[in-house]
């Protein structure tokens, strides 16, 4: 047994190993290349997040359904770049919009930089995905385009909030599908199809990756609130301080809308306070790993893990299939 990829995951097969680890090494020489410009300025901006690390988990996903059909394809590792690069881009993005302090265990690079140059720096790397994308094809590029439509959807909706009359939950969880369940479905097509997989199971993939998407979003929202620093790479409690609402907090919000008992309303008024004081914060999130919104949210994770396991039933028995079903369990095990 030979771990490979994020959370430790399990590959027992050597030729199955060797053929992941070959991927992602070439997919890290592409994303070096695919970030340096003539500028050194703009090399070291948009290689900061490349050189953090991080869990390259889309460009494993891609690695693992290409093996349904032929894994040595020409378009495989590209377009792995091209997720990863996606992904990237959206950080920079993300990191300004939340005033994040940390990525990756690194200072982000709006604190490094400041907003405009990670703004400039994540449309840099939109760009030399779209220039990747040119060399994989009509369809790869209409692909990627419908999910970065949806991602953005995504995001703009997170930011408007629900409609009135809309569940709030419900609202998010529709959020988190265009935000994060868009890309990861796209990562699972492009390995089935770049590797001629029939379409029968470049759906069944991309079924699967929209599902496990949500239910990695979600093991990150109980991270935020769970974790240290050292283990999610960012600062806790990052949600709650600007003011996100993440599904912790909306079960929350819901049990208190329903019981009513003082101690959720009073965790929902510390909520709406200003958390930019750290005590204030490190108050909240004592409060929220003791209350019973956040094993909710748990369980919200394990119900999306469990629907990706079972999207994956059509598909032949192969140690590709048993390398997804057991990514499945590691979300769920990183969401504690």
């Amino acid at each position: 047994m030979t771990v490979v990829g994020p959370f430790g995951l399990s590959v027992r097969d050597q030729a199955l190993e060797a053929d992941v680890q070959a991927g992602l090494t070439a997919v890290e020489e592409g994303l070096l290349e695919a970030t340096k410009s003539e500028v050194p300025f703009i090399t070291e901006a948009a290689q900061h997040l490349v050189r953090a690390g991080g869990k390259r988990f889309r460009p494993l996903l891609v690695m693992l359904a290409a093996q349904f059909g032929d894994p040595y394809a020409p378009g495989i590792v590209p377009s792995a770049v091209v997720v990863e690069l996606t992904h990237l881009a959206t950080l920079y993005h993300d990191d300004v919009m939340d005033e994040a302090e940390v990525r990756r265990g690194v200072s982000s690079a709006n604190t490094r930089w400041g907003n405009s140059v990670a703004v400039l720096t994540g449309d840099f790397l939109f760009a030399r995905a779209s220039h990747i994308l040119a060399d994989l094809g009509p369809e790869a590029v209409r692909v990627q385009a419908e999910a970065f439509e949806r991602l953005v959807t995504g995001q703009i909706l997170e930011t408007a909030g629900p409609t009135d009359g809309r569940d709030p939950v419900d609202h998010y969880l529709d959020v988190l599908g265009g935000k994060t369940g868009s890309l990861v479905a796209v990562s699972c097509r492009f390995g089935a199809m770049m590797s001629g997989a029939d379409e029968t199971v470049v759906d069944v993939l991309t079924q699967y990756g929209e599902r496990l998407g949500v239910a990695f979003q979600l093991a990150d929202d109980v991270l935020d609130i769970a974790s240290d620093s050292h283990e999610s790479g960012k600062t806790p409690g990052t949600d709650l301080r600007e003011g996100i609402p993440t599904l912790p907090v909306l079960r929350l919000r819901e049990r208190a809308a329903r019981l009513s008992l003082p101690e959720d309303i009073a965790l929902c008024e510390l909520l709406d306070s200003d958390l930019g004081d750290d005590a204030r914060l490190a108050e909240a999130l004592a409060a929220l790993r003791a209350h019973p919104a956040l094993e909710q949210a748990r369980r919200d994770t394990v119900r999306y893990a469990k629907e990706a396991r079972a999207a994956l039933a059509p598909l032949r028995e192969c140690e590709a299939k048993l390398a997804l079903l057991e990514l499945c369990d590691a979300v769920v095990h990183r969401a504690g």
